[in-house]
């Protein structure tokens, strides 16, 4: 679990984010101001009298949570008047606090068309631009409406959330800084100090701040989720899990709720609660995650409780990204055998893995699964699946990662096993023999850093100079495995003496090469990402630099997913020095023996 980022190739989940921004365009003060503006006498002479009627039904309707018939009047609304700015508001309202924030975020937008001078349109527009990450267009909102109205705290707090958000971190502080000095006893700017401080790792000093919002208010669900984001990598995990439990009452949103129940199911997974947080975990489908995958299939989802798969045709879906197809896909094989030779497994996974899947399974169908933007949200389908003739496409469905909880539903079902893909035997010869060409020492196959380091995803990666003791070991030839442009660094490296060999391959697509060549390398070392997960995956001798909030653990000593990879463990996200010694140490004793075993 970790705070402000969606970091699926890192930690495989729809991580739980950092609650900070705040602000409810529902709250009473914000209905206040809408019934003002519907009594009032220029609004009552342009717009028609039904109009008006069906909004102020539609007021009465979100002040008592019934947002579905507020939606419904304010629409009803806008087919007497379609240009009642008020109705446009009314509605982005009712579509937000339903959970469907693309639908909002059009509302808005026609809202602030016909109401440009309406600050608290900015506002919220601004709040759920954030929300759904277009941060420059929330930035430019939220600074309009700071114009009119300087020291609002919600406006000013959610302005620092934004800045935190872009890697901002000295504007955050200094935006927030600012306001304190007049507002000290805001429990809403403390708190989102504390994400500030939390997004760079620093969880002992965001810890302080979000003990601070909650001294302030005891009942802030917010601060109470952001310490429990802070506790768990600081090695508290009980203590994170009762933080979030003691603050989903207070959640002030389906998203907030959303993100809440998400941190939950991982602490359940961390403290080795299995299958409970493999249920739990079901929430990363919930609609009113952003991120939330959905998936179009002609086929009834698999219920698997009631309902036996034996002498099915059951699809399963990969979903993430390559990382999370690789830890879960450990699973296909049970499916494989709860089918039995009267069933069909069709297997759905990104197009760069679809032959190792389809060699490891040669009983099932594996093809590829493709995805389209709908209204903001990724959209999966499986064409392959689809283009079958009536009557041999799938009886049932399920996304991959909801195989765990049926077939690795305690940890001795975890096969012990090195791998389970498999490289082209052809393709490893090759590459062996080019290593050969390297000329002698320990092949060391290297990987250091995410393709995306937005937000807080940067505190699970170190910067490339803190590698030089592993880059400098004596006997050891290092192999560039690391895809995305890397030419700043690699070119430091043979400024400071050392050559690092890059393969004449596209290391982000070729994934069969990438396969073959971790497994003809004497080890391969990174941080948990696709490729080190592809390492393992194939049966390569893989070293895993893990994060302190790393659940593939499951309260064991071991990575159960992969029983053969090393791990090496940071304590606090900052805690690299030691963790590369470590990996220094194991590179010195593989050389000196002469493999990395």
């Amino acid at each position: 679990m970790s705070t402000a980022e969606l970091a699926p190739e890192l930690v495989h989940a729809p991580a739980p984010m950092a609650q900070g921004v705040v602000g409810d365009s529902a709250s009473p003060e914000a209905l206040r101001k809408l019934s003002h503006q519907l009594a009032s006498p220029g609004i009552a002479v342009k717009a028609q009298r039904k109009a008006l009627q069906k909004l102020k039904t539609a007021l009465i309707a979100i002040r008592g949570g019934d947002f579905a018939t507020g939606a419904s009047r304010a629409l009803e609304a806008l087919q007497i008047d379609e240009k009642s700015g008020i109705a446009w508001h009314v509605l982005a309202i009712c579509r937000e606090k339903s959970g469907d924030p693309a639908q909002a975020l059009l509302a808005y937008e026609a809202a602030m068309k016909l109401l440009p001078s309406e600050n608290e349109v900015a506002h919220d527009l601004g709040r759920l631009a954030h929300q759904l990450g277009y941060l420059e267009i929330a930035e430019k909102l939220l600074v309009k409406y700071l114009a009119h109205d300087p020291g609002h705290v919600e406006a000013t707090n959610n302005l620092a959330c934004v800045q935190r958000d872009q890697k901002r971190y000295g504007d955050a502080v200094e935006t927030l800084r600012a306001l304190l000095g007049v507002e000290p006893e805001s429990p809403v700017l403390w708190n989102t100090l504390g994400t500030v401080l939390s997004d760079q790792g620093d969880m002992g000093t965001a810890l302080t701040f979000f003990e601070e919002a909650l001294r302030l208010d005891p009942a802030f669900a917010k601060a109470r989720y952001n310490r429990a984001n802070a506790r768990q990598p600081l090695g508290d995990a009980v203590g994170a899990l009762e933080d979030v439990e003691a603050a989903l009452p207070g959640a002030e949103s389906p998203y907030e709720r959303a993100m809440m129940h998400m941190a939950r199911a991982m602490l359940l997974m961390t403290l080795g609660r299995i299958p409970e947080g493999f249920e739990a975990y079901e929430v990363r489908l919930d609609p009113n995650l952003p991120e939330a995958m959905r998936v179009a299939v002609p086929a009834p989802r698999w219920a698997p409780a009631p309902e036996g798969v034996a002498g099915k045709r059951l699809l399963i879906v990969g979903e993430q990204g390559l990382a999370d197809e690789m830890v879960f896909g450990t699973c296909v094989g049970d499916a494989i055998e709860a089918v039995g030779p009267e069933g069909q497994v069709f297997l759905a996974v990104e197009a760069r893995m679809v032959a190792m899947f389809q060699r490891a399974f040669p009983q099932a169908i594996v093809g590829a699964h493709k995805a389209v933007k709908l209204e903001g949200r990724i959209t999966r389908y499986v064409p392959f699946v689809e283009d079958l003739p009536e009557g041999q496409g799938a009886d049932l469905w399920t996304p991959m990662a909801s195989l765990m909880a049926v077939f690795r539903a305690s940890i001795d079902r975890f096969p012990q096993r090195r791998g389970y893909l498999s490289p082209l035997p052809e393709k490893v010869a090759h590459w062996k023999a080019e290593l050969e060409k390297l000329g002698p020492g320990l092949k060391v196959g290297l990987h250091w850093k995410s393709l995306v380091l937005t937000g807080s995803r940067a505190r699970y990666f170190s910067s490339f100079d803190r590698w030089r003791p592993v880059l400098e070991t004596p006997g050891a030839v290092m192999v560039n495995l690391q895809c995305g442009d890397v030419t700043e660094d690699l070119a430091a490296a043979e400024a400071a003496g050392v050559r690092i060999w890059t393969p004449p391959i596209d290391l982000k697509d070729d994934l069969e090469d990438v396969a073959a060549l971790s497994a003809a390398l004497d080890v391969v070392v990174g941080p948990g990402i696709a490729g080190t997960n592809l390492a393992a995956a194939v049966g390569a001798n893989t070293w895993m630099i893990t994060a302190p909030d790393d659940w593939h653990f499951l309260a064991t000593d071991s990575y159960p997913f992969y029983p053969g990879v090393r791990h090496f463990r940071r304590e606090t996200f900052d805690d690299w020095g030691p963790v590369i010694a470590q990996v220094r140490s194991g590179l010195d004793m593989a050389v000196a023996r002469g493999n990395a075993e």
